[in-house]
């Protein structure tokens, strides 16, 4: 594959962040070392996404501001359209909200949960080169340089369970441990990311979080999402890679942070950037026109499904806006092989059939008044 001059050089960066993140991670200085790290895995990701994108002729500035598109536009761009899987999409993510945590505040990550998400975000990085670039990590580091650790990972529900008990000793009279305990739990929250289509720690959260440890809430009660997360890993050394993925748990509550009731639940993300399509541009990214588009929803029931839609409010105007969970299971839906033609005039004759029944109800109404 022959690469356009910018996403070779887009390539290069990627590359050249994920070398520092690597070196700073088997080096000997813990001064600074999980904020570098973070940086420059997060960095790397970002870099990856958008030379992918360029090279696959995608505009990565955006119109009005003229800048580049951030973090978590590329990220939905490459999810949609370019084989960045869901898994692989929340490892990025997952790295993304730590590093936002350690850049903006303060955080605290588990060595072991450190080089869990670290040889995560390698493989993930990897298999998204090969597919989109033409190359693989072997080509330009050495195995050496990958994430070492004297400290096996051991099974991520394992891990958390080990932090949320030490956060509740931390978190006990007289012990003068709750920036830590804190640090921890903020840890934790961004860690949702690996599930969670957009996440943001707030303080909020944090007090909720804590709360709910002090009042003896159990794991899966306060974090049920991290306790939906699994891992595999296969390979050894040089060659040892590790997957997220998500197993199907309870469903669970969602709850602004500030929420008074209880800390057993999730909370809410921004609606605004899970629901961050409208009808046309959801019609646009898929290639289709306004009205088949329409039709694939009504055939989907999407419109009903508060997992792909949400209406906004402003005043006396609605607007319906749609999920990445709608974009691709109307992608799945086109690239099934369904019919768009026939679909648009089924939708049109079940609309016909629908006018008749409320003209009656209408008329019904109207005697009975």
């Amino acid at each position: 594959m022959k690469l356009v001059r910018d996403a070779r050089t887009l390539r290069s960066k990627a590359i050249s962040s994920l070398r520092i993140a690597m070196m700073t991670f088997n080096s000997y200085d813990d001064d600074g070392r999980i904020t570098t790290v973070l940086l420059h895995l997060q960095h790397a990701s970002e870099m990856l996404l958008k030379a992918a994108l360029v090279q696959a002729k995608v505009k990565v500035f955006d119109k009005e501001s003229g800048q580049s598109l951030g973090f978590e536009k590329c990220l939905r761009l490459c999810q949609n359209g370019h084989g960045l899987s869901a898994e692989q999409a929340g490892t990025m993510r997952a790295i993304d909200s730590l590093r936002d945590a350690a850049q903006h505040w303060f955080v605290y990550v588990a060595e072991d949960l450190l080089y869990l998400h670290t040889r995560a975000l390698v493989t993930a990085f990897d298999e998204f080169l090969k597919r989109n670039l033409d190359t693989d990590l072997r080509s330009h580091i050495p195995p050496r340089v990958l994430p070492v650790s004297t400290l096996p990972p051991g099974d991520f529900t394992f891990l958390v369970d080990r932090e949320y008990k030490l956060i509740h000793d931390l978190l006990k009279p007289g012990r003068r441990r709750r920036d830590e305990a804190r640090a921890r739990i903020r840890a934790l929250l961004a860690m949702e990311a690996l599930v969670a289509d957009s996440v943001k720690v707030s303080e909020k959260d944090i007090n909720r979080v804590e709360r709910g440890i002090r009042e003896e809430q159990q794991l899966s009660a306060v974090f049920p999402r991290l306790i939906s997360v699994g891992t595999s890993s296969s390979g050894q050394g040089a060659t040892f890679t590790v997957r997220f993925s998500k197993k199907e748990g309870a469903p669970v509550r969602y709850v602004g942070g500030d929420d008074p009731e209880a800390a057993a639940a999730v909370r809410e993300v921004d609606l605004r950037k899970k629901y961050h399509l409208r009808a046309s541009e959801l019609a646009k990214l898929l290639g289709v026109n306004s009205n088949q588009a329409k039709a694939i929803r009504h055939t989907l029931d999407m419109d009903q499904d508060p997992s792909c839609c949400h209406v906004f409010e402003f005043g006396k105007t609605k607007i319906a806006c749609f999920s990445d969970n709608a974009s691709r299971k109307m992608k799945d839906f086109i690239e099934s092989g369904a019919d768009l033609d026939k679909v648009w005039k089924d939708y049109r004759m079940a609309s016909r059939e629908r006018l008749p029944s409320q003209g009656q109800a209408l008329s019904a109404l109207a005697r009975a008044t």
